[in-house]
């Protein structure tokens, strides 16, 4: 089972939860939000899946994203992941102080997108500790 040798993989104990909710995530190709997968999965506890997203996202099965909504959302992290943006640069955000820097020479690659999607914006930032605070 694919699933299970995922979990595995990444020393996440293959419990039934874990499994039905990997196996939604590689069913979908798109972010989805914390409502989004207790409402496909009805059945499921939602202090599990909050507990099962956390855990997935510790141990980088899928990651968090800040689209602007307000609400968090969560996708499947492929090995052939490509986030890339366009003339973009990263932001560095202290845990510690609070302060987001610019990292203005660390520019992101572009990307090549779909002919009728047009770019707006787009972000990473970089979590840990500042020099000031280290």
């Amino acid at each position: 089972m694919e699933e299970e040798h995922l979990l595995k993989k990444r020393k996440i104990k293959p419990t039934a939860s874990r499994i039905l909710v990997l196996r939604y995530f590689l069913e979908k190709d798109y972010a989805v939000s914390l409502k989004k997968l207790e409402n496909d999965l009805d059945r499921s506890e939602k202090s599990t899946l909050y507990r099962t997203l956390k855990t997935f996202e510790k141990q980088k099965i899928i990651h968090s994203i800040d689209d602007g909504t307000g609400i968090k959302k969560y996708a499947l992290c492929l090995e052939s992941c490509n986030c890339e943006s366009q003339d973009l640069h990263f932001h560095f955000h202290c845990t510690v102080c609070e302060e987001t820097f610019c990292l203005n020479n660390q520019l992101m690659p572009s990307i090549e997108l779909p002919t009728t999607f047009i770019i707006s914006s787009a972000n990473l930032v970089i979590k840990g500790t500042c020099s000031n605070c280290n």
